[in-house]
């Protein structure tokens, strides 16, 4: 099987390089080789490698930044994810794409399911919803696989931000009442390769499965927790891994610390469709953290 392979320098690229190697030939693209806003590179490229399956992490993901930049944001997450689907219709080829749980407004209590509607409160939640949508509407065999508050030991995200700040400052000030599951790239990238290796027999001229599993899934960590809680966590294991001093840990409210982009209050999505379907055990939000932090 050939797989195309984007974002191969993201937090999930850089991962999926591993965990996709047993299941084929992994022909991995960075930014430099494939512009994401370019409708006509991504035709060529896709046309030139013919891939079996397309796996699709890269994302523009500056949350912020996407409020000033909406088309940027859109041909990234919306229209390009649309061109690839569309490629992969003409080949017969199936696809995988990576969602958020950005998509929801955060008015719920409890943990949303796939069922649950959609109600993006900003414009990187509108465009991966339109990624989403754009991919169901082809038909083609799909997984979307939507994560949430994705961290790794590379690129930029909470848990790098929070371990250079404590080094720099005597005290953090983080937001405690926005609720989600921080969950590694590492975990997301295992997880893909486990689900796809089910889909994909690596038998000789076994059926794939992918069309009896293509579906919209969750896929996030285990359990919940606030930014407050991930950076405590984060502290906690920089001290006993490293001996280094914490700095004081402050709580406080999103209304303190006001961004450009709204963020929903409460994101957690339930894994039950994802396990009920492939079988897979889902480590905690804290396991992958440990896990993390121990291979850095």
């Amino acid at each position: 099987m050939k797989i195309l392979l984007t974002g191969k320098n993201g937090q999930v690229g850089w991962e999926l390089q591993r965990t996709l190697a047993p299941l084929g030939d992994v022909v991995a693209v960075d930014r430099q080789a494939l512009d994401l806003t370019s409708p006509d590179a991504i035709r060529a490229l896709i046309r030139e490698v013919k891939p079996n399956l397309i796996v699709n992490p890269a994302a523009y993901t500056a949350v912020d930044q996407a409020e000033s930049e909406p088309e940027v944001a859109m041909a990234v997450n919306g229209t390009a994810p649309a061109i690839m689907a569309e490629e992969a219709k003409k080949l017969g080829a199936a696809m995988v794409h990576y969602s958020t749980d950005y998509v929801f407004d955060g008015s719920k209590a409890t943990p949303y399911n796939e069922l649950d509607a959609t109600s993006p409160i900003n414009v990187y939640g509108r465009t991966k919803l339109a990624g989403e949508q754009a991919v169901q509407a082809t038909g083609i065999p799909h997984l979307i696989l939507r994560t949430s508050w994705v961290y790794g030991n590379r690129g930029k995200n909470f848990l790098l931000t929070i371990l250079r700040l404590a080094g720099e400052r005597d005290e953090l000030k983080i937001v405690d009442d926005q609720i989600g599951a921080p969950t590694s790239s590492r975990m997301i990238a295992e997880i893909t390769g486990q689900i796809l290796a089910q889909c994909f027999s690596p038998i000789p001229h076994s059926p794939s499965l992918i069309d009896q599993y293509s579906g919209l899934y969750h896929l996030t960590a285990a359990g919940q927790t606030s930014w407050h809680g991930f950076s405590a966590a984060i502290l906690e294991n920089r001290v006993r891994l490293t001996g280094a001093p914490a700095p004081q840990l402050s709580q406080i409210q999103t209304s303190d610390y006001p961004l450009p982009a709204p963020r929903p209050h409460y994101s957690v999505m339930s894994n039950n469709e994802l396990k009920h379907a492939f079988g897979v055990a889902i480590p905690t939000w804290r396991n992958g953290l440990d896990l993390c932090m121990e291979e850095m």
